[in-house]
């Protein structure tokens, strides 16, 4: 699987954050979430927004392993 990529943030004026995909909003953290998202997103950033968001599993991952191609 390739990395994460397209995620970005901004701390908006009331303490919330946005995070965006693609310049879509993906989430908004709030309150002792948004502290913890900042503590965690200088580590690696575009990974930490995928999984703080949910965007990093598809559900596809059983019919991959059942793909012809991974069969060996």
């Amino acid at each position: 699987m390739g990395t994460p990529g397209g995620f970005a943030f901004e701390e908006r004026g009331d303490g919330s954050i946005l995070i965006t995909h693609h310049g879509s909003k993906a989430t908004v953290l709030r309150g002792a979430r948004a502290e913890e998202f900042l503590e965690d997103v200088r580590a690696d950033p575009q990974g930490v927004m995928a999984r703080w968001t949910g965007n990093y599993k598809r559900g596809n991952e059983r019919a991959a392993r059942q793909h012809p191609r991974n069969q060996r």
